[in-house]
C-alpha cells in the first residue's frame, strides 16, 4: 500500500506541476508548478526504495538490527523533508553513491 502512495505521490504531482507550469501567467503559479515537480521528484526514490523492501525478506532484513523506536522517531522528521523540493532526491543519489564507493 505504502508503494501505491509514493507512486501516486509522484506521478500526481508531476503531472500537476507540469499541468500548472504550462498554464501559469503569473509568477506565483509559476513557483506552485515548480514546488510540485521538485516535490513529485521527492517521491520516486521513495517509490524505488519501497519496491526493494517490498521483496520477499527485504525488509525484515533491513530491520533486522535496527532500534526501531529511535527510527520511528527519526522517520517523523524526515517527513518534512518530501516538502523541500528535490531534497529527497539528493539525499538518494548521495546515499547511493556513498554505498557505491564513488
Amino acid at each position: 500500500m505504502i508503494r501505491w502512495e509514493f507512486i501516486v505521490g509522484a506521478v500526481g504531482c508531476l503531472a500537476l506541476g507540469l499541468y500548472v507550469l504550462a498554464s501559469s501567467s503569473t509568477p506565483v503559479w509559476f513557483v506552485i508548478g515548480a514546488w510540485l515537480l521538485g516535490a513529485g521528484a521527492n517521491y520516486v526514490p521513495l517509490a524505488l526504495y519501497a519496491r526493494a523492501l517490498s521483496q520477499p525478506g527485504a525488509l525484515e532484513a533491513e530491520l533486522h538490527h535496527a532500534d526501531r523506536g529511535r527510527e520511528l522517531r527519526r522517520a517523523g522528521i524526515q517527513q518534512l523533508w518530501i516538502a523541500v523540493p528535490g531534497a529527497v532526491v539528493f539525499a538518494a543519489l548521495t546515499q547511493e553513491r556513498r554505498s557505491s564507493g564513488r
